[in-house]
């Protein structure tokens, strides 16, 4: 299963045929409620493992200029672009590719069920990565499962587990559970902010 998660082919079937189940059908509230209280629209903003993208769709839909998304599938990405055409290559980049082989300079990263694809041997990578893309001041934030799964991806984790890899490399600002979690996610998730030095 774990050499799946960098397998373009994999991700196009999952999303052929299956739904899968981190997709809730509309931007994550957490991360809604984050991006509510967000003033400046020319943030460059990643959004890695797009998924369906609802997050970004809602960034688009409240002006955000310079949104970009990646994601290993061709399928999804494909689809995406053309769910959102009238945004692609003016406000919205989308990207068919590796998040770990991507470069750029971003203000803010916004996570969304992306670090939950990888076995835990791979979060620090993930975090480093995050680190190199992070323009200085630059910022991470999103929501992460409080909780193990019995069959993965999505590969569970506790909170405390996730504290020393993110103060590895940056400075975490906030990691606390979720309050605003939707219904069946309720006490099973952390929201958290980490800002680059």
């Amino acid at each position: 299963m774990q050499e799946n998660m960098f397998d373009a082919a994999y991700w196009d079937d999952q999303y052929l045929h299956y739904k899968p189940g981190w997709d809730i059908g509309s931007p994550s509230t957490p991360l809604k409620e984050y991006i509510d209280q967000l003033t400046d629209k020319n943030t460059r903003i990643l959004i890695p493992g797009c998924g369906n993208g609802y997050e970004a769709e809602y960034l688009l839909q409240q002006g955000f200029q310079h949104v970009t998304v990646i994601d290993l599938s061709p399928v999804l990405t494909k689809s995406f672009t053309e769910k959102l055409q009238s945004y692609a290559g003016k406000q919205l980049t989308v990207i068919t590719g590796d998040f770990f082989d991507h470069t750029g300079q971003y203000d803010l990263i916004l996570e969304q069920t992306f670090f939950c694809v990888f076995p835990p041997q791979y979060r620090e990578k993930y975090v480093q990565h995050v680190q190199e893309l992070l323009a200085p001041g630059g910022i991470i934030a999103g929501v992460l499962f409080n909780r193990e799964f019995d069959s993965a991806p999505p590969f569970g984790g506790k909170m405390e587990s996730y504290i020393p890899v993110f103060q590895k490399y940056l400075d975490l600002m906030k990691m606390e559970p979720c309050y605003n979690s939707i219904k069946p996610r309720q006490g099973a998730e952390v929201f958290f902010i980490a800002r680059k030095n």
